[in-house]
């Protein structure tokens, strides 16, 4: 199979090309500078040069391509209307290319507000609707047109998809153990995370890729809830410094930007991922990656 996909050069995308390479499909990665399209290239992908504002080009490759993994994602946290914007302009572009074509789309997307008190599961719908809600909405967006000539998957990504070089929450939450001193939760510390391992989070990908129904929302989980009490325990034992809770409202200072989301409880079961697609996650828990030094 030949996939379109964007984000192919970050932390979860470059697996997902590995992974799809190795199991004989061809890529081509949408590449915003030199770097990225040398990096795509000496994988053995192909490379389309563009960004989410060049929906000509998504649309081009959508097109050339028998299939499309949608990552990419501004993540500018200053300007999250214009992240929230871009999103939703790529999957409308994408929809515009695959409607009809009964070709697959995979959607990256995120779990945090499913449900409360309890393991978000996948049956939970979004609460993300419409252009001016997180990422624009574009899980709604993609799934209105499940039933349409188009195989569309929702990938709900963990908050903490770990391995050796992640620079995404968990990298934020060490560095701030390291500024400070000391390893800190927030309040008393209950909120708790889903998390995988970036090999798992990509074998993932790829079996829904190939084989996942239309209108399948997938949790790409492997530990249902593990509490920010006992993150900041393992990064203290790591690095060897103190552990303690800091208050709400000093959470952005301590944290920045990650504050907001350290708060959160994100936790989601992945019973029905793993029936329906014989998944089995084989990778380290995070505990065991932060202690065997993946973040030092």
């Amino acid at each position: 199979m030949h996939v379109f996909l964007t984000g192919g050069t970050g932390w979860i995308g470059s697996a997902i090309v590995d992974e799809l390479l190795d199991a004989g499909h061809e890529v081509t990665g949408l590449a915003r500078s030199d770097t990225s399209a040398a990096t795509l290239e000496r994988k053995g992908a192909r490379v389309r040069r563009g960004d989410l504002d060049d929906l000509d080009g998504l649309r081009a490759g959508a097109d050339e391509a028998e299939a499309v993994i949608h990552l990419a994602n501004k993540h500018d946290w200053a300007n999250l209307p214009m992240s929230n914007r871009a999103e939703r302009s790529a999957v409308e572009t994408f929809a515009g290319a695959l409607t009809g074509t009964g070709r697959a789309f995979v959607l990256a997307s995120a779990l945090s507000g499913l449900a409360k008190g309890r393991p978000a599961t996948e049956s939970d719908p979004s609460p993300a609707v419409g252009p001016d809600s997180m990422r624009g909405g574009s899980e709604n967006l993609a799934l209105e047109y499940a039933e349409k000539g188009m195989r569309v998957i929702s990938a709900r990504f963990a908050p903490s998809v770990h391995g050796v070089g992640d620079h995404g929450f968990l990298a934020s939450i060490v560095a701030a153990a390291r500024k400070h001193g000391v390893s800190a939760y927030i309040g008393d510390g209950s909120a708790a995370w889903a998390a995988v391992h970036r090999t798992d989070a990509a074998r993932l990908v790829r079996l829904g890729l190939e084989g996942a129904p239309t209108g399948s929302l997938l949790h790409v989980v492997d530990e249902e809830a593990i509490t920010t009490r006992e993150i900041a325990e393992a990064v203290g034992r790591t690095l060897g410094v103190p552990v303690t809770s800091v208050a709400p409202e000093d959470a952005g200072e301590h944290f920045g930007f990650v504050g907001r989301f350290f708060a959160l409880d994100m936790s989601a079961s992945s019973t029905r991922t793993r029936e329906l697609l014989n998944w089995t996650p084989f990778g380290p828990s995070l505990a065991e990656d932060i202690e065997a030094g993946a973040y030092a």
